[in-house]
């Protein structure tokens, strides 16, 4: 069952999804997904072509006149974004596109369109997706559901350490600040509310080491295939 099985992990920015789906998947031979990506595609468009986040016919524009790619990497079962045969996926975590990706993630004509993508990425093939609507939105129907989450200075540590090993310097306070921000935003949206699946389980990765945190999701999967 583990190789078409589908995985949702769900949970505010600096949670640790993605790294901890991409472990996941790595384990089960998956495909990974980070959607979170898809949204972070967008606001480099929009960065690098001057586009505004409230813009929502700008941004929709922008998706049908630069097309990306989503290209799988066969070895690592990972997706890596192409921009006319280039791989950006190393920039879309920069801080200029963080500071867009929340407020432009509201418009429902982008979201149904990356929707629609990663909707189609999951067909027949096993995949682990992480992102914030997946378990309740995108795959309502997968095998197992993570909400995960940490406390808010977790999370902004995790971040600031991030951004450092990038080559960016971004005060821990700032970073707090503005999760604290889009935690609001992101919760209280029409659309695609963060929130965790009625059936999701809930993991606090506070404190916990990236091992013990998919070691639990990995259990999770055992039962799911008894």
């Amino acid at each position: 069952m583990e190789e078409h099985i589908s995985i949702a992990v769900d949970g505010p920015a600096g949670a640790g999804k993605s790294t901890v789906a991409r472990a996941v998947a790595k384990r089960l031979g998956l495909l990974y997904v980070d959607t979170g990506a898809m949204y972070r595609t967008v606001a480099w468009l929009a960065v690098r072509f001057g586009v505004k986040a409230t813009d929502e016919n700008g941004l929709v524009r922008l998706l049908d006149e630069y097309p990306v790619e989503f290209r799988r990497d066969a070895t690592e079962g990972t997706l890596a974004v192409f921009f006319q045969g280039r791989d950006i996926t190393p920039e879309l975590r920069s801080p200029d596109v963080s500071a867009i990706v929340s407020p432009l993630s509201v418009h429902p004509r982008v979201r149904e369109r990356l929707t629609s993508i990663q909707r189609d990425l999951r067909k027949n093939t096993g995949v682990v997706m992480d992102g914030r609507d997946i378990g309740t939105v995108v795959m309502p129907d997968a095998d197992v559901k993570v909400f995960l989450t940490a406390s808010l200075n977790e999370r902004a540590r995790r971040r600031a350490e991030e951004f450092a090993l990038k080559g960016h310097t971004v005060e821990e306070s700032e970073i707090r600040d503005s999760m604290a921000e889009r935690d609001e935003r992101d919760s209280s949206r029409d659309i695609a509310p963060l929130r965790p699946a009625m059936d999701a389980h809930i993991l606090d990765s506070t404190g916990k080491s990236i091992d013990e945190v998919v070691a639990q999701i990995l259990n999770w999967v055992r039962e799911c295939a008894k």
